[in-house]
């Protein structure tokens, strides 16, 4: 009467699936097996809780999902690396393989995601561990003023376009706030072994690169942090339009709030905790990386812990952990970062993976024309637009380094997919802007190496020109 869909469910004691037990060791094992429900779809879900808590038990179906990814990941990601392409799209395609369009062999999807976000968690440390105030010296009023514009005409003309195919405010916001963001490790790998010019009254395009990356990166930690205001104020809750007014400002009220309060925090963590913390772990950790890694894990652990408590995201605790490490030094840095590195490339592995779980192959080939449309539209309006602001702010003696610059920001980041996902779970975007995020975000990575050569081939002397390419 109320609408209420109801659904049978079939419970199954994991002792009853093995019929050659006897039938005295069935009812002692019968109280104490994991339980299992089947719905009418055939879809299993393994109860977390046994009804004895006492007694040992594990999740066998997850344990063997891990194991299963881990294997084929190695010769996915090891022929992406062949053809040149970055290791992450082959997790993708593991992902997309394993998943309900492909084998359909990972039973627990919700373990392998939850696992993932850990993932995200520690990369997003490690960019707040590279983000150094040193590196920004230089060019920080590039830096700062280049992402910012873009990202302001970014959100400007998906306003407009959302405004022309009736698309709600909220989800033409997030969308451009994704496009906008430009993958840092991509970047980083075509910089690797560049020349960096230090000519007089010249500004060398490596730096300017990175440091506009970095301010992009410090914009997600952000984004991230005002997703949930962002949520709220998508669900409109009153008819008067001054009162809804309102309601969206206090929500803003909110979070600068709690936005200053964690920054509060971090400054007397900084000034007064963060050093004595960690010349105390390098103390105990000699001849044994375990303390460290424990130490800058539960670190990692409490910030996230902070941010989550003051109602901002736990991805910008993680984010900001690692800027205050940072803060130490560069010797600080590289450190911790020769350990946690390789936590967060197995983490990033399951994460990558659990993406290609919600990838549909057919729905790229079926619509491939349409994405490889708005791929190229995206990715000419992204070139566009950084060339646009980089004739504004570049002194007039570097302004050749725009062509170069702005072919390196042309792609969208790999953090479009943690957006996306969050987006997704928190109802912002639809399955089919999910989808679109993630094709458009893929193409583009893709077309990236071209574009970069393209511009390495046309602006950069032939000495510097060998080496970057």
């Amino acid at each position: 009467v109320r609408g209420v869909n109801f659904e049978a469910v079939l419970r199954v004691e994991e002792d009853e699936a093995n019929s050659k037990r006897n039938a005295s060791k069935r009812e002692v094992d019968d109280d104490l097996g994991l339980s299992m429900l089947i719905d009418s779809q055939n879809n299993q879900y393994i109860l977390t809780k046994p009804r004895d808590s006492t007694i040992p038990r594990a999740d066998h179906h997850f344990i063997k999902d891990i194991v299963t990814i881990g294997m084929l990941s190695l010769p996915c990601g090891w022929l992406c690396t062949t053809i040149g392409l970055p290791t992450m799209f082959g997790y993708i395609i593991c992902g997309v393989l394993l998943g309900p369009s492909g084998l359909n062999s990972i039973k627990s999807i919700v373990q392998v995601e939850t696992l993932g976000e850990f993932g995200v968690f520690f990369t997003l440390f490690l960019v707040g561990l590279e983000f150094s105030p040193e590196r920004l010296r230089k060019v920080w009023k590039i830096s700062l003023q280049g992402p910012c514009y873009m990202t302001v005409l970014m959100i400007a003309f998906g306003l407009l376009w959302g405004h022309l195919l009736q698309i709600r405010p909220t989800q033409s916001v997030f969308i451009s706030t994704c496009l906008s963001l430009s993958s840092t490790p991509l970047v980083s790998r075509f910089l690797a072994g560049s020349i960096r010019g230090d000519k007089e009254g010249d500004i060398d395009y490596s730096s300017v690169l990175l440091g506009m990356l970095v301010m992009q990166d410090v914009q997600l930690g952000l984004f991230i942090a005002v997703m949930p205001t962002l949520i709220q104020a998508g669900v409109s809750t009153y008819s008067s339009i001054f009162k809804e007014i309102l309601r969206i400002l206090i929500l803003i009220g909110q979070i600068l709030f709690s936005l200053a309060a964690v920054f509060l925090i971090c400054l007397v963590i900084k000034t007064y905790l963060i050093g004595p913390y960690y010349r105390k772990l390098h103390a105990e950790s000699k001849g044994n990386k375990e303390i460290l890694i424990l130490g800058i894990t539960a670190f990692i652990f409490l910030m996230l812990t902070i941010t989550e408590l003051l109602d901002v995201s736990m991805e910008l605790g993680c984010f900001l952990a690692g800027a205050l490490i940072s803060s130490q030094g560069h010797m600080v840095t590289e450190e911790i970062m020769s350990c946690i590195e390789p936590i967060r490339d197995f983490l990033a592995i399951i994460f990558f993976a659990s993406i290609g779980l919600h990838v549909f192959p057919t729905f790229v080939i079926y619509e491939l024309t349409v994405l490889l449309f708005l791929t190229l539209s995206v990715v000419i309006m992204k070139f566009v637009l950084a060339v646009l602001v980089l004739s504004l702010i570049l002194p007039k003696t570097s302004q050749y380094i725009k062509w170069i610059v702005s072919a390196g920001l042309a792609q969208v980041s790999e953090f479009s997919f943690v957006l996306g996902s969050r987006a997704r779970r928190a109802g912002i975007i639809s399955r089919e802007v999910y989808l679109l995020i993630l094709s458009v975000t893929t193409l583009s990575l893709l077309l990236a190496p071209a574009l970069w050569r393209a511009a390495i081939m046309k602006c950069v002397p032939r000495p510097e020109r060998r080496s970057s390419t």
